[in-house]
């Protein structure tokens, strides 16, 4: 099946210091590409995968589940790991996920972690019934393009499958289990107005790691898609900061820090 325009995963080889980016649920690396471009361009290397199922057509998805996207990803870090010193993991809704569960699992070989709108649970009352319905009904109305921004479009399907979202319930339970297990500086971004991803879910996520270098940023102006909206430009200056302090010398940090006292 042929690619979305647009969809093509990115990668860029940069310096020694990585980034790894996951993108969402239903959604392909569009919604990430400037971020990445952003830190491409500031000598990182990046790597933007584009998850099975993803990029092409709904049905496609329904055929795949969250051990195909995470197997993806954790391919992918260890590439990003074989020609990098430090890697940093990133992720947007989903791809937040996803991320947290590469920290879970590869421990020190994550240097960070970079959320933006993470999902790790669902409380609407229709995700009780999915179990059921999706033998019933393959799909239901898409979640793409939640931002403020006039005009701002995100590349994902238009209906969403229903077998995958069971899949996906289902990678929550795992990766909340396991946040203890997360202990790399984390930065977490979240909108204060999200229509697909409730707040709560940061909230989850910042009171169940274990993580002592945590920096929490509410994002005022966008939507759930926020590196497509109002504040994507400050998602990438923070992120390539908190990228930039973690990568510095020791020797570095202790002058900035002099300096700045």
């Amino acid at each position: 099946m042929p690619l979305m325009s647009g969809a093509e995963p990115y990668r860029h080889d940069g310096g020694e210091t990585g980034v790894l980016l996951c993108h969402g649920f239903t959604g392909s690396p569009q919604s990430l590409r400037p971020w990445g471009e952003y830190l491409a361009a500031r000598g990182l290397s990046v790597s933007l995968p584009l998850l099975p199922g993803h990029g092409t057509r709904w049905q496609d998805m329904q055929l795949t589940g969250w051990q195909d996207w995470y197997a993806e990803v954790d391919r992918e870090l260890v590439a990003l790991s074989e020609r990098c010193s430090r890697v940093f993991v990133a992720g947007l809704s989903m791809g937040g996920a996803l991320a947290l569960r590469l920290a879970e699992k590869h421990g020190t070989a994550v240097s960070g972690v970079i959320l933006v709108n993470p999902s790790v649970k669902g409380d609407s009352v229709q995700l009780k019934a999915v179990p059921v319905l999706r033998h019933l009904v393959p799909s239901v109305a898409g979640i793409a393009s939640d931002i403020a921004a006039e005009g701002g479009s995100e590349l994902g399907y238009d209906r969403t499958p229903l077998h995958a979202v069971h899949s996906l319930s289902r990678f929550w339970g795992i990766v909340r289990a396991a946040l203890p297990q997360v202990t790399q500086p984390l930065l977490l971004l979240h909108s204060r107005v999200d229509h697909v991803v409730h707040p709560s879910n940061s909230a989850v996520v910042l009171g169940k790691v274990s993580s002592t270098d945590v920096t929490e940023i509410v994002l005022e102006r966008s939507y759930h898609v926020a590196t497509l909206d109002h504040d994507a430009e400050r998602i990438f200056t923070e992120s390539y900061d908190f990228v930039r302090r973690l990568s510095a010398p020791a020797g570095d940090t202790v002058k900035e820090s002099t300096a700045g006292g």
